[in-house]
């Protein structure tokens, strides 16, 4: 089971922080989320969203082991 972090907006529009699923990679997972919520499925795939898979930003897939921590990051603003 992977632990996914959800931060900022997304976490907000989800209604939760923290969950563990079961998935073997990062597009499976994304699959999981987005059927679970539609509306979240839509939001981290949205532009500016990024991926950190234990601690290290990824592009693309990855695979995910048994703990493995993934963080959905939402967009940067600022000035």
């Amino acid at each position: 089971m992977a632990r996914v972090l959800l931060f900022g907006r997304l976490a907000d529009q989800a209604g939760w922080r923290e969950r563990s699923i079961d998935a073997g990679d990062l597009a499976t997972l994304r699959s999981a989320l987005a059927a679970d919520d539609a509306v979240l499925g839509e939001a981290l795939a949205g532009p500016g969203v990024q991926v950190a898979v234990d601690k290290a930003l990824v592009r693309g897939e990855a695979i995910l082991a048994a703990g493995t921590e993934v963080a959905f990051l939402p967009p940067m603003s600022g000035g």
